[in-house]
């Protein structure tokens, strides 16, 4: 399916409303019905029903469509966040006694719900290093249902082997699911390489205005179906119908915003990999990666997100870095059109700190849509 029909076409019948170029935001809670047969049918099976916004809405099913197009899925879900569209299926797929393998350091409401939230129902989590596929491998159990995959990691940028991951999970009838919040769907689409879920922070790339929280998640029609028909409506976990054409309104622009991040990261990288007063940078496609070859196997090209580290690392050095800076943003998050920093050192106690943690000392940029100049001129102040 084309690229540009998605994006500019797909689920959107504008015969129905008024030959709108933009599709209306349809408000409502609920939805009515001329016979008692039709309000039956749409009771029976509200997944393809519109009946209550908390299931079903136009608005959203338009964006559901594009979003499942783009994965190469059969359906997607939409949340009311990218933690939401991680959670609910987790929930749903599995029962008291199953195990799941995580790789190490993955988002860090993840790491809560695998520490603190499953536990309680008697789910347990071991996590390796997923950049070793014999390290998943070594790890299954007779109890392993789930194999969860983050891949770049969106500090570090640790990847795994998306299609010999995929290959290990069917041969032992485990599902896989990953967060693909660092690629979106038009840098890497994991469906195409066997995995089973693909959950994404919408929040991100997706919207690109920094002005709407989202989740989604896309797999087989059977999966979706299953997680919305248990948990997401028991949950209630649904996106606003203004929320949702918010992010139609994002992927009208993603493919350039998201080349022109691309391009930006990748004079930025190259500009500081040679500035005296810096370490180290990090980034998949940067030819010394570590595993750069695997991202340029599975990667159809890299987020605008990087990390690096000061030639002296100290919490005094760092602060005073990112203190200095005057237009790139010191925030969370990443996808918008604002340049943003965030050093580790800012999750991390100063009791705690440790020079020997290279995780302790990185400092993630994300790059947005001014011009490179204007952002290299904003580090070359703050590192001098």
């Amino acid at each position: 399916m084309d690229l540009s029909y998605i994006l500019n076409e797909l689920g959107e019948e504008r015969e129905n409303y008024f030959n709108a170029v933009s599709p209306p935001i349809i408000q409502t809670s609920n939805f009515t019905f001329k016979t008692v047969a039709g309000f039956r049918q749409a009771l029976s099976e509200e997944f393809d029903a519109a009946l209550y916004s908390r299931g079903n809405n136009p608005t959203l099913n338009i964006l559901r469509k594009k979003l499942a197009a783009l994965d190469g899925a059969e359906e997607a879900l939409v949340f009311s966040s990218g933690v939401a569209a991680i959670s609910v299926p987790i929930l749903t797929l599995l029962k008291q006694g199953d195990h799941i393998i995580s790789v190490e350091n993955p988002y860090s409401w993840t790491v809560k719900l695998f520490k603190n939230l499953l536990p309680k129902f008697g789910i347990e989590t071991t996590f390796v290093d997923g950049a070793d596929t014999n390290n998943i491998k070594n790890a299954i159990r007779p109890e392993t249902r789930l194999i969860y995959l983050e891949s770049p990691n969106t500090f570090s940028y640790e990847l795994q082997d998306l299609q010999a991951i995929a290959e290990i999970a069917r041969e032992n009838n485990i599902l896989t699911m990953i967060d693909n919040s660092y690629c979106g769907p038009l840098f890497q689409q994991p469906i195409k390489l066997g995995i089973d879920l693909v959950a994404q922070s919408a929040t991100k790339y997706i919207g690109g205005h920094s002005d709407v929280v989202a989740g989604v998640l896309t797999g087989s029609r059977e999966l979706i179906k299953r997680i919305f028909d248990d948990e997401f409506m028991n949950i209630g976990p649904a996106l606003s119908p203004h929320s949702a054409w918010l992010l139609i309104r994002g992927l009208r622009t993603l493919p350039l915003r998201m080349q022109r991040s691309f391009e930006t990261a990748k004079t930025l990288t190259e500009w500081l990999a040679k500035h005296p007063k810096v370490d180290k940078v990090i980034w998949p496609f940067r030819p010394d990666f570590k595993q750069a070859a695997l991202a340029k196997k599975q990667m159809l090209g890299c987020g605008g997100m990087f990390s690096f580290t000061l030639k002296e690392p100290s919490v005094e050095k760092i602060e005073a870095f990112c203190n200095k800076l005057q237009h790139i943003l010191m925030a969370v998050s990443w996808g918008g059109h604002e340049s943003l920093i965030i050093p580790s050192i800012a999750g991390v106690p100063l009791a705690d700190y440790d020079t020997g943690n290279a995780r302790h000392q990185l400092i993630r940029m994300y790059v947005g849509l001014e011009e490179s100049a204007y952002l290299v001129a904003d580090l070359e102040q703050a590192l001098t």
